[in-house]
């Protein structure tokens, strides 16, 4: 299944995306839920973000290719910040450039969307936790990473964590194609399996530091290929199983 929030007119609501269509629903997608018979076409909804998380875990490094890219050390334990809810961006929406930067990257990742609440999880039951997933963008402020030498500035502007544009159920979260597309160009492209922290361990780790919340959202890492952002650009993070999420900048 994949669920979307959705705004049309006046109306905010959690739908069931099939296809060309949204089958509105009415309830609590992380509690008691009905999908009901009204339906909307896909082309007069807007997209919201499928969930409003209380907070945006983000894992710094967890793709072995990334970090040969990178020439360094694989972490012993995963290396984890934190992104503002303020920062949540739809699909379809813009991301907006900080005059103080110089330098905007991107960033697709996994995003897992937690379903329950939790604390102290277990790796084999950690996947019970999720709901499931979602597009991501880790968008950041490179040089302003690199000025601070602590990642919360870079990381935080408003519009910075793009995320949806569903949430994807059912999928094999250890084993997903992930692309970045960049005005149609392919610069980042891998798969989960090259995780050096499986979802599990993640969960798991994460959870033993702080109590996860339903609509709570891990950014699971980004592959090699990061690069630049310009004004115009059109930047899509594709993921297997999941969808497309699109992003203009300004």
């Amino acid at each position: 299944m994949k669920f979307i929030r959705f705004k049309k007119n006046d109306y905010i609501g959690y739908g069931l995306w099939e296809e060309d269509k949204v089958k509105a629903i009415e309830g609590d997608i992380f509690g008691h839920y009905v999908v009901t018979d009204h339906f909307y076409n896909i082309e007069e909804i807007e997209f919201l973000t499928p969930c409003i998380p209380s907070k945006i875990i983000c894992v710094g490094l967890n793709y072995k290719s990334h970090a040969e890219e990178m020439k360094m050390p694989l972490p012993e334990e995963p290396i984890i910040f934190l992104k503002p809810p303020s920062s949540v961006l739809a699909h379809n929406s813009v991301i907006i450039m900080p005059e103080m930067s110089e330098q905007v990257d991107y960033e697709a990742e996994l995003g897992l969307v937690i379903g329950k609440r939790g604390k102290n999880i277990r790796p084999e039951e950690a996947y019970d936790y999720i709901l499931g997933a979602t597009c991501f963008n880790d968008v950041t402020a490179r040089d302003l990473q690199k000025k601070d030498g602590q990642w919360t500035r870079a990381k935080s502007f408003d519009t910075f964590a793009p995320f949806g544009p569903c949430i994807a159920t059912g999928v094999n979260y250890d084993n997903l194609g992930i692309e970045l597309v960049l005005n149609g160009e392919t610069k980042q492209k891998s798969n989960t399996s090259d995780f050096i922290f499986s979802v599990g361990r993640l969960i798991s780790f994460i959870s033993s530091i702080m109590e996860l919340m339903p609509g709570d959202v891990i950014a699971t890492g980004t592959p090699s290929g990061v690069g630049k952002l310009y004004k115009g650009d059109i930047v899509e993070v594709k993921i297997q199983d999941v969808g497309i999420l699109k992003n203009y900048v300004r």
